[in-house]
């Protein structure tokens, strides 16, 4: 496990500021807590409000699990907390964008993609030469 977390200068001196942080795990179900935890963590240090806290965590909690089923060998988590805004980054090294599986029953599968885009602002899903990016947005109220 790999973190990081930048505090820029202006929240050094006590005024809401930019914050970053990157958390880089094997892509295995079993790091997902890992992932989820250390979101929680995070994000109640930057003080950001519970409720928000709590759809940021179930969004990373969806994309962290789709990374770890998808991914092959890590993922990372970027957590960027700029001006009210808080982007949620997910990459894997996955080869390709998963679709729906006629074999698996819906209710075992498929909602986690539903559930981030009804939590967040916004939602985008990028293939890259590496794996998978996918981005989500969410206002956070001061």
């Amino acid at each position: 496990m790999f973190v990081t977390d930048f505090p820029s200068p202006s929240s050094l001196l006590g005024r809401p500021g930019r914050h970053q942080a990157l958390l880089t795990l094997p892509a295995q179900e079993a790091h997902v807590s890992a992932a989820r935890h250390f979101a929680a963590d995070l994000l109640e240090t930057w003080s950001v409000p519970a409720s928000e806290r709590d759809s940021a965590v179930l969004i990373v909690d969806e994309l962290a699990a789709n990374a770890a089923q998808y991914g092959h060998e890590h993922m990372t988590l970027l957590l960027e907390l700029d001006d009210g805004t808080l982007h949620i980054v997910v990459t894997d090294s996955g080869t390709t964008v998963e679709h729906h599986r006629p074999d698996i029953a819906p209710d075992e599968h498929g909602r986690g993609t539903g559930i981030v885009q009804y939590l967040a602002q916004s939602t985008e899903v990028h293939q890259t030469r590496s794996g998978r990016e996918v981005r989500a947005c969410l206002r956070c109220s001061p």
